[in-house]
């Protein structure tokens, strides 16, 4: 919807007759894309709701992206003193100081177009919120950082899916080795033996740095054969409704 032909103050003073229509009609011609008139003129030429919702939701976007960067970018720390559960693309030759290091070049990308993106929404929000009686002067900010974080979006998130998402690979020996380590896997046991001999459990295997398992043969707080079954079924993924 747009306020064209509304001129001063949405009254569309000094235009002819049919200008706002046929000037519309023009630029969805134009463009393939259906324009409409702004059903109040003095609103929409004074307040920007609509454009303010839509960078809202560029903001939720990369929200997401950076959690989903920063997530992948943790897992692939190491290769062997991190967490090292996932391998990025080599895409680039190595660290300047660090030879053969794999940095995560588009995880940073992701980081800092999304914070770009996140400032925008807040510059454009403040912009929207600016307007006196029937003007707003900062629509030309608005604009330019919906355009900017739109094509900060689009050209980010191509890149992230080329250089980094259709290469990325699970190292499944390390999460194996993870899985089994994990302290956390108690948490499957205490429903069997109680929270206090779990806790037990896992303090022991700590303190001892072995595994839960070798912990549970030491204590013989449960049967080998029950321990295996019920980690092995924590193991199963969880169907949701």
């Amino acid at each position: 919807y747009l306020a064209l032909g509304g001129t001063a103050v949405g009254t569309g003073l000094n235009t002819p007759p049919g200008f706002r229509q046929l000037a519309i009609e023009t630029i969805s011609q134009l463009h393939g894309t259906q324009f409409l008139p702004a059903g109040n003129t003095f609103h929409a030429l004074s307040a920007h709701t609509e454009i303010i919702a839509a960078s809202a939701s560029l903001k939720n976007l990369a929200c997401t992206l950076q959690k989903l960067a920063n997530d992948i970018r943790l897992m692939s720390s190491g290769p062997r003193c991190g967490i090292g559960e996932m391998s990025l693309p080599e895409n680039e030759p190595g660290s300047s100081i660090m030879p053969g290091k794999v940095n995560p070049t588009q995880c940073e990308v992701v980081h800092m177009i999304t914070l770009q993106v996140m400032a925008n929404d807040v510059a454009i929000g403040m912009s929207g919120a600016s307007g006196q009686f029937e003007l707003n002067v900062c629509r030309p900010l608005i604009a330019y950082h919906m355009l900017q974080s739109l094509e900060l979006l689009a050209d980010g998130m191509r890149s992230f899916a080329d250089n980094a998402l259709s290469g990325l690979q699970p190292n499944l020996d390390k999460i194996q080795t993870n899985y089994h380590n994990s302290l956390m896997l108690v948490t499957y046991l205490a429903p069997h033996m109680g929270y206090t001999k779990a806790a037990e459990l896992a303090h022991y295997a700590h303190h001892h740095k072995i595994s839960l398992r070798e912990a549970c043969q030491t204590l013989q707080s449960m049967d080998l054969d029950t321990f295996d079954r019920i980690i092995a079924k924590s193991a199963q993924p969880v169907s949701h409704c």
